[in-house]
């Protein structure tokens, strides 16, 4: 990922009213239906924490990606992503690690935040997700990989089986993969894929025009039980980050790839279906955001106002200060890669944030949240870090490359990772007393309960060093967990649900996916935090197919197991 042009620097860049946007009204509609569906709950109280102190602890793990790189250079500097998901079905959530250099790795949670180690022989790996692609029960994991490699398939054998990971076809998976995200974007019942190349990459493994390659650029493709049928969407993409999001508001999956460089973040809306048995969704390419950031490294989305809907965070570089050792480091490097733009570009080199505008269609509200620049970011996700019902934001940072930093140590551009609070009307404050100000240059990141307290930790891939562990001290509010099981359906983590709880502070929406951020998987199990004196009303579920389950009943700081 490279910066062709600083722009930024708080200058006034482009307003390009572009066609193709979609509706604003509210995702509440989409919940008024009369189906409903009897599920089954169990619930757990989680553990009360016993220390607090007001801040996060950092703990190092035992998994090191890419120190074994004698050299590192563009794109090794990329660094690789994590995941997370209860693997064994005992609980508690595990960790997998992609790692450029070295075999892949999962670290098995034994509780108290302590992990045992199994090596998967993936090696060179970028993305990570765990899913159940099988549809059998079993959270299963998928990797990309460096260079010319189409995504490896791990299928979970079970708790008993000596390996628990054994790689097996995904037939008629063919093209070369950066980054992906699973959903349903058929409304098959089968857990779709989706997956973008990284064409600056495959220029560097020998292939002059990758997007005259048949196996690069943009694919969808659908399960059809015995394997998938693919759909090539665009040869072109430089894709660090695929989102699959309803963007529309008209209850399906649409299709969001990040791509670095000049080339412009990729749309595609879930038209009518055509094709056997009407399941084939036609795609319509279009562009539905005013402005962009210029090289996308990560997705991700929240409803930050507590409103019911969503808004999308991408992130980019951009300095968070104009101080004259802050430029030194960067200006020789984008001096050196600066690249013109067409002058109807809407990109801009700067973190953007995609919020509905009053009068309909989206408006980039990052400046005024305070959140456009943060340095050279990489994953940004939102979670609820202090319990108090509002979505937080941490985004990692840093830069390492020979041939882009010579000028500076080690060719290391040191930055800290940025942790931001909610400030309850979708702006956002610096939290520095959190002690998230990680230097170790992040790239892929996690959010989830590792250690059972009701809590969000965070989990961060580092490039050449170990990785880390936050472990969440701040001890405020309550909250909800819950896990969707749906054993009717092939999905059987209902990805693509949302959630919406109800409490006497406001409505708090949330969603089952895949992935997010950079490069990472996200845990199937949902958190919901709420001020710890809130009275609980009701929990809707929204399944995948647009049926509603409603719970009630609720009781604060306890994980719901519910199956459909």
């Amino acid at each position: 990922m490279l910066p062709y042009r600083l722009i930024g620097f708080y200058l006034c860049l482009l307003w390009v009213l572009l066609a193709c946007q979609p509706s604003s009204k509210s995702m509440t509609t989409a919940w008024q239906q009369d189906p409903s569906a009897p599920v089954d709950v169990r619930q757990r109280p989680v553990v009360t924490p016993i220390v607090c102190e007001g801040h996060f602890i950092a703990h190092t793990l035992p998994f090191s990606n890419g120190v074994r790189m004698r050299e590192i250079r563009t794109y090794e500097s990329n660094g690789a992503g994590v995941a997370v998901n209860d693997l064994n079905g005992n609980g508690k959530l595990d960790l997998v690690f992609a790692g450029i250099d070295r075999d892949a790795v999962i670290l098995w949670n034994q509780g108290d935040l302590t992990f045992t180690q199994e090596r998967l022989p993936a090696m060179f790996t970028r993305a990570v997700n765990v899913v159940d692609v099988d549809g059998d029960g079993l959270l299963d994991i998928v990797f990309t990989h460096r260079g010319l490699n189409i995504p490896s398939f791990w299928r979970n054998q079970g708790v008993d089986a000596d390996p628990h990971f054994a790689q097996a076809p995904l037939p008629g998976v063919t093209a070369y993969a950066y980054s992906m995200a699973w959903g349903d974007v058929n409304g098959s019942g089968l857990l779709d894929l989706v997956t973008g190349s990284y064409n600056v990459e495959l220029k560097e493994h020998g292939i002059a025009e990758p997007q005259n390659e048949p196996s690069a650029g943009v694919h969808v493709y659908e399960q059809r039980g015995d394997g998938f049928s693919a759909a090539r969407l665009t040869g072109q993409a430089e894709s660090l980050a695929v989102a699959l999001v309803d963007l529309n508001e008209d209850a399906q999956l649409d299709i969001w790839v990040a791509n670095d460089f000049v080339v412009r973040d990729q749309f595609w809306l879930r038209g009518a279906a055509v094709g056997p048995r009407e399941r084939t969704p036609s795609w319509v390419a279009g562009h539905p955001f005013r402005q962009t950031s210029h090289s996308t490294m990560s997705i991700d989305w929240g409803d930050i106002t507590n409103s019911g809907a969503w808004a999308y965070l991408t992130t980019d570089m951009n300095p968070d200060d104009l101080a004259v050792t802050t430029l030194a480091a960067w200006l020789p490097v984008t001096s050196k890669l600066e690249q013109p733009r067409g002058a109807h570009d809407p990109q801009i080199m700067a973190n953007v944030l995609q919020a509905q505008a009053p009068g309909g269609g989206w408006q980039n509200a990052a400046p005024s949240s305070g959140i456009d620049a943060t340095g050279w970011s990489w994953a940004g996700k939102f979670g609820d870090l202090d319990n108090d019902g509002f979505l937080d934001l941490y985004i990692v940072n840093g830069m390492i490359a020979e041939n882009l930093f010579a000028h500076l140590p080690n060719a290391e551009l040191v930055e800290e990772n940025r942790a931001f609070r909610n400030r309850g009307d979708g702006r956002f404050t610096p939290a520095p007393s959190w002690m998230l100000g990680s230097t170790a240059s992040g790239r892929g990141m996690v959010m989830a309960d590792l250690d059972g307290d009701g809590d969000l930790d965070i989990v961060v891939n580092n490039l050449r060093g170990s990785a880390q562990l936050f472990e969440n001290r701040l001890c405020a509010g309550h909250s909800l967990q819950v896990d969707l099981r749906w054993p009717g359906s092939a999905n059987t983590r209902a990805v693509g649900a949302q959630l919406r709880l109800t409490s006497s502070h406001g409505a708090y929406l949330r969603d089952v996916r895949s992935s997010s951020g950079y490069l990472s998987g996200d845990p199937a199990r949902v958190h919901i935090g709420f001020p710890a004196d809130a009275t609980l009303a009701k929990l809707e579920i929204r399944w995948p197919d647009g049926v509603i389950s409603e719970l009630t009943g609720l009781t604060p700081n306890t994980l719901l197991e519910v199956t459909r």
